[in-house]
């Protein structure tokens, strides 16, 4: 029978990046006794309070059809929210979407197509290759140097366009090795995209996650409002990665012309969650500030611990949930080393699973509790001190 070629160039771009985490499952599931640090999911429930708003707003009635662009209540939520950060946005600015992963394929598919270019710091999230490729367009690598701190510069980025560049796909704070551009960086680089007339997605689902200092984004430069999209959620600032609830910001331009295919796909999301959500962004609760505390605490654990084991070379992270270690100083590529310590009871992501240029690391999730870390520390140590 045929199939439509999206399935052909989505083919080689799911579930084996996730081999080692599937493993771990099964041989969890079986009894064995392994510390999971491979996906990121928060640690601590969602605040009481969204499950209570989310309740009654079910038993309210709000269980119908939504509007496609989005819930009213939320729309005005998140236009406070990012009118805050930037004069002149409204309602007409947002599309409201089932998670941040949604909201990025329906923009790659809105801003490329086949031979379009994008271009994206490598090491990358792993689910970026396929959100690109569903839309027949190709990846563009910039590369992250470790010298650098893994943080995308403008002369790096200058150097990867080529005449197929549409689209830079910006990542701070960055998943995996938690770096973070300041404003000053991102100034730099917006003005080579506009110096190129390049698109700016920006993902910004690790906002409340920084460890020190404030956040900055490309959209809070107003030069560059008019190519700069943002995509975000609640999935990490509230603990709340079910409920499926994410957004694109961006010009008015841009939301009118995604609108239709946002309607082809889903036609909104649940008001009940839309409620919830809205609920979250305009009241101050304490989750992202609780995770960013931990989250600190045990990327300080696992630096201070690991950086004494000869072979090892821990990235402090900037922010969110997630330190890397650069494993080549054991002999061992990332992809051999995760392997084998998931037969010593730690399971770790390869930095394979998130591009070209993080061959050499691997990365662990910081989303156990410290007694966990600090087993974790001492089954690697044993492990490498072994090899």
């Amino acid at each position: 029978m045929h199939y439509a070629a999206i399935t052909e160039r989505l083919a080689h771009t799911g579930g084996a990046k996730w081999a080692i985490h599937q493993r771990c499952r099964a041989m969890k599931a079986k009894g064995a006794d392994i510390i999971e640090l491979t996906i990121g999911e928060p640690d601590q429930p969602p605040d009481p309070r969204l499950f209570e708003v989310c309740h009654a707003s079910m038993l309210a009635g709000r269980t119908g059809y939504s509007s496609g662009r989005g819930e009213p209540d939320l729309l005005d939520a998140i236009a406070a929210r990012y009118g805050r950060r930037r004069a002149g946005v409204d309602a007409a600015n947002v599309l409201c979407f089932p998670g941040t992963q949604t909201a990025l394929f329906v923009t790659m598919m809105g801003l490329t197509g086949p031979g379009d270019g994008v271009l994206v710091g490598d090491p990358f999230y792993a689910t970026y290759e396929g959100v690109i490729a569903a839309s027949g367009a190709h990846r563009e690598s910039v590369r992250l140097r470790p010298e650098s701190g893994f943080r995308m510069t403008a002369e790096d980025l200058e150097a990867a366009i080529t005449p197929d560049s549409r689209v830079l796909l910006l990542n701070s704070p960055h998943n995996p090795t938690g770096a973070v551009l300041d404003a000053a960086e991102l100034a730099h680089i917006g003005a080579v995209c506009q110096k190129h007339d390049l698109w700016i997605v920006a993902d910004e689902v690790y906002e409340e996650l920084v460890f020190d200092g404030d956040f900055a984004s490309p959209f809070d430069i107003p030069a560059l409002a008019d190519r700069v999209i943002v995509v975000s959620s609640i999935s990490k600032s509230h603990a709340a990665p079910g409920f499926r609830s994410g957004w694109a910001v961006g010009p008015h331009e841009f939301c009118e012309r995604l609108l239709p295919l946002s309607e082809t796909m889903l036609f909104g999301n649940q008001p009940f969650i839309a409620d919830m959500t809205a609920f979250a962004l305009s009241t101050d609760l304490p989750t992202a500030a609780r995770m960013r505390a931990s989250y600190r605490r045990r990327a300080a654990l696992f630096a201070d611990t690991l950086e004494r084991v000869e072979g090892l070379s821990p990235f402090r992270p900037q922010a969110g949930m997630f330190i890397v270690l650069d494993v080549s100083g054991t002999g061992l590529g990332g992809e051999e080393f995760a392997w084998r310590l998931l037969d010593a009871g730690v399971a770790v992501m390869p930095g394979s699973s998130f591009g070209a240029n993080a061959g050499a690391l691997v990365r662990l999730s910081l989303t156990v509790p410290d007694e966990s870390v600090i087993e974790a520390c001492a089954r690697i140590a044993k492990f490498v001190e072994g090899l």
